[in-house]
């Protein structure tokens, strides 16, 4: 009896690094951020997380784990490691200025108005 898997998504990617659908056990598994597009020409959302030896991998647990029930036009793995951002201590970069709080929309003072507006209309 040979060991070589039946699933098709496993015999399409023909790794070479997988032998019959096992990763060697002293191998260590990867963290890969998922972010799934659910039509072309929409952003990508971030989903979730994914284990797997490999990116050819995580795309198929990430298929399997976030792209079952929603509709999908694509997904996207990215190496936990890879993703860049601020330290904590660098949260001050994101403070509205003060003196342009006029682009925030509670600035503007009209949900009074509005509301009077539609009591006297209707």
């Amino acid at each position: 009896m040979s060991n070589e898997s039946l699933d098709p998504r496993i015999r399409r990617l023909d790794l070479e690094h997988v032998k019959n659908g096992v990763q060697p056990t002293n191998s260590h598994w990867i963290t890969f951020e998922v972010f799934h597009q659910e039509k072309r020409g929409r952003q990508a959302i971030h989903v979730g997380i994914v284990h797997a030896p490999s990116p050819e991998i995580a795309l198929m647990f990430a298929k399997e784990q976030y792209a079952r029930r929603k509709s999908t036009s694509n997904l996207w793995v990215v190496k936990s490691s890879e993703v860049f951002t601020f330290a904590s201590e660098d949260e001050d970069i994101f403070e509205t200025t003060p003196d342009k709080t006029f682009r925030e929309p509670g600035f503007y003072k009209v949900r009074d108005r509005i509301e009077a507006y539609k009591n006297k209309h209707s």
